[in-house]
């Protein structure tokens, strides 16, 4: 099978590896689409990743057992090899599990997890099936499209009565303005890219404000001086969690989704006066899944502006050159096109 390698600062290629085999409860799915998430960062850095990327979906082709998917199936892929077995996997919360699978010693093998690749090989409990009609570009948004924002969005119990604000609009803050939109919520974005903030703004949030230009002020004029009800960080970046806790009224919630490094905050001003709620939001708890396929299949519109860009696997270069500029929403790579 064809699967993408790094071999340097902003050099990649397409290598030939052995395609995986099914195992126990693991399954090999062949990938029609793979969504492309920050792995142009270990592209631009020369960063030897394996393995490379972690959303997908596409049809089973191999089972080596009878289980929850049949061969031909249509299913999302879901990141992690979790151990399947600990309170947090069978909570539904399997992202958080500690005891992730040896999937080398599992499989055999070092090939078979990547998603930049043709087939990968996940557990039968880990794959949702595509509801008929839904095609496998929005069914795929169930991983980082539109996951994480679903998960702090289904933490925080957004509605249409609150008003939320979102930092930094890349494609899974963008993601959370379609999942804000969708329950009814009115959005207030803080993006610095024009492209981006324009995009925003097409997918339904109220204001997108330059987080150079005074945009805590903007946050509390826009919001009668008492701050937004809850906030999701979406940048990956400390001081925008701190704006965050700042813009959030008092009783609020706010949501970290991003990987964001430290970041400084008064614990009497910004936590115990305001009574302020802060949660981590990773993904989301596979017991939401109707919930998630129901808001993709009424969301095709907002999804088809969320996702700019597509290539095939051989052009990934190309991708990750796109990425590195900004100037897009969510790219696709597609494993079998030329």
């Amino acid at each position: 099978m064809k699967v993408v390698q790094i071999t340097g600062e902003r050099e990649c290629e397409i290598v030939e590896r052995p395609e995986p085999k099914a195992v126990g409860e693991f399954v090999v799915v062949q990938i029609h689409v793979a969504p492309m998430c920050t792995e142009y960062k270990a592209y631009k850095a020369g960063k030897m990743h394996h393995p490379l990327g972690h959303e997908a979906a596409g049809e089973v082709v191999e089972v080596a057992q009878r289980g929850k998917v049949q061969v031909g199936q249509r299913v999302v892929v879901m990141p992690q090899y979790p151990c399947g077995t600990c309170p947090l996997c069978l909570s539904g919360n399997y992202i958080h599990c500690q005891n992730n699978r040896d999937m080398k010693g599992t499989l055999g093998s070092e090939w078979g997890t990547d998603t930049y690749a043709q087939f990968v090989v996940k557990q039968d409990w880990l794959l949702l099936p595509i509801p008929d009609g839904m095609s496998y570009e929005h069914a795929s948004m169930a991983c980082c499209g539109l996951g994480p924002t679903f998960g702090a969005s289904e933490l925080m119990k957004v509605c249409a009565f609150d008003t939320v604000l979102i930092t930094g609009l890349g494609p899974v803050g963008l993601g959370g303005v379609i999942n804000a939109r969708y329950r009814g919520a009115r959005v207030i974005g803080v993006e610095g890219n024009p492209y981006r903030a324009r995009l925003a703004k097409e997918l339904g949030a109220e204001e997108v404000l330059d987080p150079n230009e005074d945009a805590l002020n903007r946050v509390l004029e826009l919001t009668e001086g008492k701050g937004v009800d809850k906030a999701i960080e979406c940048s990956g970046t400390g001081e925008a969690a701190t704006f965050c806790i700042k813009a959030t009224r008092r009783k609020g919630q706010v949501s970290i989704v991003g990987g964001s490094g430290d970041f400084t905050v008064n614990g009497v001003g910004d936590f115990i006066s305001k009574g302020l709620s802060v949660h981590g939001a990773w993904h989301w708890n596979l017991a939401a899944a109707p919930r998630m396929m129901k808001i993709i299949q009424d969301s095709g519109e907002r999804i088809d502006k969320m996702v700019t860009h597509s290539f095939p696997l051989g052009k990934v270069r190309d991708a990750w050159e796109l990425q590195l500029t900004g100037r897009c929403g969510k790219v696709l790579l597609r494993p079998w096109e030329r």
